[in-house]
């Protein structure tokens, strides 16, 4: 069987110890419980934080929407979870905003699951797929300048940076920040450790893609 008989999207891609998979509007409660436990660590990372916390309503409403434009092809926002699916670890994309052949992977990790290389672990399963599902010609990391540890996760997986985009943040307390935007190309990927990830990927009705 040719696994790369079946086009993409990838909806449920699993590594040792993740279930990385479209947003169901079910998950509400597992993910409200992750971001409330966390939103005083996501806060100066992610501006979405700071409209948190929110009610389940809410939430059911986010992964509606996330949902509708994974299935039509627009954007690809997936939760993580354990292996058990019982508990969200956190949040990623392989987002389209970054222009054609290009995807972008974000991440945030549950509070209680940082510093375990779990962020590594989902981007480099995620430059798997773009490359090799997607077809990708080229995949951005993007960053807060300040945050150490999400800029370590391309830096491992051999990500170059590319750019600093200089004040592109800008706080609450309208101080501004630095992104910093790592890249991997195409013809660079086969040499990155991205590229010996362990994991399987599954289309929409199930069938095996890697």
């Amino acid at each position: 069987m040719n696994l790369l008989a079946f086009p993409g999207p990838a909806y449920r891609v699993e590594t040792a110890r993740t279930v990385i998979r479209c947003w169901n509007p079910a998950d509400a409660p597992l993910l409200k419980a992750a971001v409330d436990a966390s939103v005083e660590h996501l806060r100066p990372w992610m501006p979405w934080a700071d409209q948190e916390p929110t009610d389940l309503q809410a939430k059911i409403d986010l992964l509606r929407r996330f949902r509708g434009r994974f299935d039509l092809g627009e954007d690809f926002t997936y939760g993580i979870l354990d292996r058990d699916e019982t508990q969200v670890l956190g949040g990623t994309g392989l987002h389209t905003r970054v222009g054609e052949e290009a995807r972008e992977i974000g991440y945030w990790i549950h509070a209680a699951y940082i510093n375990q290389g779990l962020a590594t672990e989902v981007a480099a399963a995620l430059t798997r797929v773009a490359f090799e599902i997607d077809r990708m010609s080229r995949v951005e990391i993007r960053c807060d300048a300040r945050n150490v540890r999400s800029a370590a996760v391309p830096r491992k997986l051999g990500y170059t940076l590319e750019t600093t985009l200089r004040q592109r943040i800008t706080d609450p307390d309208g101080s501004r920040h630095n992104v910093l935007v790592w890249t991997l190309l195409a013809d660079e990927y086969p040499a990155s450790p991205a590229a010996a990830a362990a994991l399987a990927a599954y289309d929409a009705a199930g069938r095996q893609l890697l």
